[in-house]
């Protein structure tokens, strides 16, 4: 009996595995918050922030880089191309975000809503904001990498254009910069502004473009490839031109 569903995880492939491993180390990184706010926010977590040990700090420095090495490591071993490696890192990335959250929900019962602040990042200065901008960033990096999979496992190459090159920068520089554009907040530990969103929004529709842009590339080049072969479609064998 425990190998049925042992030979059903084998069949669904690479990408199950990445999610399975994804929402294991969301709730490892949720434990170590848990932890930190035990010791820094025994009355629950709220901004501003507060001063922190610098060796605490160095340790929580160390296990960011540890983190995104780890979400790299996994892209790099389960895909077999260099966009393949790219995108099942978005995967893995966006779901162990997302589960982060979920498992501080179920864990501390945090956050109450999708609004309230967080401390998302720590390099090279913090990031704040709340949480449903880190979710939906996740939500687009999921898409994209299930995209990029998807024609590849059909045979069709990924090549970024120009103009997704420049709608994904703009869209990640816009995003970037409201996390980290109030230095009041993320460097003078004082109550942090309002969150702007209009550069959230911004951002997020540049990835809405650049996510047009490669569902419309996929399917481009998988129609030229079934028309100029096509007993590749109907099962019939010929030869290339």
């Amino acid at each position: 009996m425990i190998s049925i569903p042992l030979i059903l995880c084998m069949k669904a492939g690479r990408t199950l595995w990445v999610t399975l491993f994804s929402l294991a180390f969301a709730f490892v990184e949720a434990s170590v918050v848990v932890y930190l706010r035990a010791i820094y926010y025994p009355g629950g977590f709220a901004l501003p922030l507060k001063a922190i040990s610098n060796f605490h700090l160095g340790v929580e420095l160390t296990r960011e880089v540890g983190t995104m090495v780890m979400l790299a490591a996994v892209g790099i071993l389960s895909g077999r191309t260099r966009w393949g490696r790219v995108s099942y890192f978005l995967i893995a990335f966006g779901v162990w975000d997302i589960f982060y959250y979920v498992w501080l929900k179920l864990v501390l019962n945090w956050p109450a809503s999708v609004f309230d602040w967080d401390v998302l990042f720590l390099i090279p200065i913090p990031w704040i904001g709340p949480v449903i901008a880190p979710v939906l960033v996740s939500l687009f990096m999921i898409v994209g990498g299930a995209i990029v999979v998807r024609m590849e496992r059909r045979g069709t190459e990924f090549h970024p254009t120009k103009p997704l090159w420049l709608l994904t920068v703009l869209g990640s520089l816009s995003i970037l910069f409201s996390f980290m554009c109030d230095f009041d907040a993320t460097l003078r530990s004082l109550p942090p502004r309002s969150y702007p969103y209009p550069l959230l929004w911004f951002g997020l529709i540049c990835y809405v473009g650049a996510l047009y842009r490669i569902y419309k590339s996929g399917r481009t080049k998988c129609y030229s490839s079934v028309s100029r072969y096509p007993w590749r479609s109907s099962g019939e064998r010929g030869s290339s031109p």
